[in-house]
């Protein structure tokens, strides 16, 4: 037989601050992770409360890049011309021209002195008479040998002579105005003249000197063209073809256009470079000798490029993070290409439309939950 004990009044006490307990946390729970309508925020996308950080994102499409080869090189003359007289021995009588002149074709540039010249013209004209006159004598001696031939009052061994006497005194006039013709083009060549249009780069003949057949008096760069000369890494060699555009860049921020006139047909082996030779607009700023670096485009592609602060680089391979619609991060392998300003090419691993992490990615792993910043 079982025995029912009143309920005590402490015990009913306990039971109602349990339960006075368990409302009160129920409110504050739904303080703290719930909001009334009237509260929230608008315009702007949650963040999630365990988000590993906050980043911003950079969403991929295609683009048309352009491929360059980079090359070191310098400025040239296309080509520079030696000046040097033609008759050596006589002194230099006037220079006409100077270092950054202007110069035309056929422009008398320098002169020697004459005087040896001409009276060697006048010795040349004095001989071409003396053996035309011989001239004269030999066929008026044949003329009067072939009439007492007719007669048979000379013998044809006589005949004979007298034609070999006249044929001699023919050859020696046409010996004597040979040298005269000689003589009178090396009087020419006293003129020393331009062999083309051009500017003069140096001078290295002054008055009074004497002039040596073939030695340097002046240069000329001919018709003022330059060209930009540069040195092409082997492995590059072969996607070089003439009339590929080019933009060089000097030392000094100086920026121009130019065209790859030919590609050298060989490689030098000590340096595994070849040559490519490139064609420059005139421009005044442009002096042979000068360094200049150029971009040889060699085509142009469709391709995705990213910032340089999205890709991470671990282990020898290349990472980004894909942004995922949940607000979580996949870390994804992928191949990398040409670098321009601050882009990089992606090559292989994305497709079109996918929103890669930038600002933050060095610091995520894959599967972080993360926030994202509003874009300005």
């Amino acid at each position: 037989m079982y025995k029912i004990l009143p309920f005590k009044l402490s015990n009913r006490l306990t039971l109602l601050t349990i339960t006075v307990c368990l409302v009160l946390a129920t409110m504050a729970g739904v303080s703290l992770y719930g909001s009334s309508p009237a509260q929230e925020q608008p315009a702007t996308k949650a963040t999630p409360e365990n988000a590993a950080l906050t980043v911003t994102t950079y969403k991929l499409t295609p683009v048309e890049l352009t491929r360059t080869v980079s090359v070191n090189g310098s400025i040239h003359a296309w080509q520079e011309v030696v000046i040097s007289p033609e008759v050596g021995g006589y002194r230099v009588a006037e220079v006409y021209v100077d270092v950054g002149d202007q110069v035309s074709k056929g422009q008398k540039l320098v002169q020697l002195s004459t005087a040896l010249l001409e009276a060697e013209v006048s010795t040349r004209q004095a001989t071409l008479k003396q053996r035309e006159a011989e001239l004269l004598n030999a066929r008026a001696a044949l003329k009067r040998g072939q009439t007492l031939s007719a007669r048979s009052l000379i013998s044809e061994a006589d005949l004979d002579s007298l034609k070999s006497e006249e044929l001699g005194a023919q050859a020696r006039v046409e010996g004597a105005q040979a040298d005269l013709d000689t003589s009178r083009l090396r009087l020419q060549f006293a003129n020393v003249t331009a062999p083309d249009d051009g500017v003069i780069t140096s001078r290295s003949i002054n008055v009074g000197q004497l002039a040596q057949a073939g030695g340097e008096m002046l240069r000329l760069l001919r018709n003022g063209r330059v060209e930009w000369r540069g040195e092409v890494p082997e492995a590059r060699f072969s996607e070089l073809r003439p009339g590929l555009p080019v933009q060089i860049s000097t030392a000094d921020g100086a920026s121009f256009t130019g065209t790859v006139r030919t590609v050298a047909p060989t490689i030098v082996s000590a340096t595994r470079t070849g040559l490519v030779y490139v064609d420059i607009n005139a421009d005044g700023r442009i002096r042979p000798g000068m360094f200049a670096r150029g971009e040889i485009e060699i085509g142009r592609s469709p391709s995705f490029t990213a910032p340089m602060e999205s890709v991470i680089n671990s282990d020898g391979y290349s990472y980004v993070f894909i942004l995922r619609g949940d607000q979580t991060v996949e870390r994804r392998r992928i191949e990398t290409g040409i670098v321009q300003a601050n882009f990089i090419e992606i090559t292989r691993g994305v497709e079109t439309g996918e929103v890669l992490v930038k600002d933050g990615a060095g610091f995520l792993k894959d599967g972080d939950i993360v926030g994202v910043a509003a874009a300005d």
